[in-house]
């Protein structure tokens, strides 16, 4: 008898428990497909600027909402900055020292793109986001006379992003090596454009979505294939389920106290 009854209460626990996590199943994945998802990107100083925020990219469907906050920029000027990385398969990350190839002192932008990739999409304020917007910077955030730099924007991106945003990571770029408060030549002129200075582009600081995996170095190059930098000039650079689970314990353990003294008046 004993072991009839403690069958039949394990089948009573094991029903709604079963029956709560058939539920929780459509609704877990229908909370992934359609809800918005928070990621966070901390970003670290490149090339000994002092620079570092925190980004924060929202994904919700193909709407991609970006918030910045960073400080140790250079004041008053623009700051180009992008998402960089690839949607298909290549493994990017932010670039160390070592990708000072020419041993100057500084990583710049060509020298960082093997590491960080092609822009996938330019932060402006206004207008088009697209790579060709690179160094728009009439449309870049300039930063405040303290140095920080507030920013937010929302934007339609392709699914490809939506779905790939955790391999992607945000660059702010223009670096003060000289401290005095602006861009000039002292480290030459860009290799984007011989009119700009390379401390107007070189990157400032890079971060990548926090949890994602740090690989190996991508093979083929970047995203393009190339690692072009074609279309970011910028002439104009220097004008300023576990509830459901939990659930069914619950009902579960309810269910035991209901017969337990059942059997004890039996």
């Amino acid at each position: 008898m004993i072991a009839q009854r403690t069958a039949r209460l394990t089948t009573l626990v094991a029903i709604p428990a079963a029956l709560a996590l058939s539920a929780a199943v459509p609704a877990a994945a229908h909370s992934s497909e359609s809800g918005a998802h928070t990621y966070q990107v901390d970003l670290a100083q490149l090339n000994k600027s002092g620079a570092h925020g925190t980004a924060m990219l929202t994904v919700d469907g193909t709407r991609l909402t970006v918030k910045i906050t960073a400080s140790g920029l250079v004041p008053g000027q623009p700051h180009a900055q992008h998402i960089h990385g690839s949607t298909d398969g290549h493994d990017f990350h932010c670039p160390d020292a070592s990708a000072d190839k020419n041993h100057d002192g500084i990583v710049t932008t060509a020298e960082g793109m093997p590491a960080y990739g092609d822009i996938n999409i330019s932060l402006t304020t206004k207008g088009d986001t697209s790579k060709a917007s690179g160094l728009a910077v009439d449309r870049m955030p300039v930063a405040k006379k303290d140095g920080t730099l507030s920013y937010e924007r929302t934007i339609t991106v392709s699914q490809a992003v939506a779905d790939h945003i955790k391999d992607l990571h945000v660059v702010q770029h223009g670096i003060d090596p000289n401290g005095n408060g602006k861009y000039d030549f002292g480290k030459g002129k860009s290799e984007l454009d011989p009119k700009l200075p390379e401390e107007a582009t070189a990157p400032t600081d890079c971060g990548m979505v926090m949890g994602a995996a740090v690989g190996s170095m991508p093979v083929g190059g970047v995203e393009t294939g190339s690692g072009s930098t074609a279309g970011i000039e910028a002439p104009g650079l220097l004008v300023g389920g576990g509830a459901a689970v939990a659930g069914a314990a619950v009902l579960g353990a309810a269910c035991l106290r209901t017969r337990r003294p059942a059997a004890g008046r039996r």
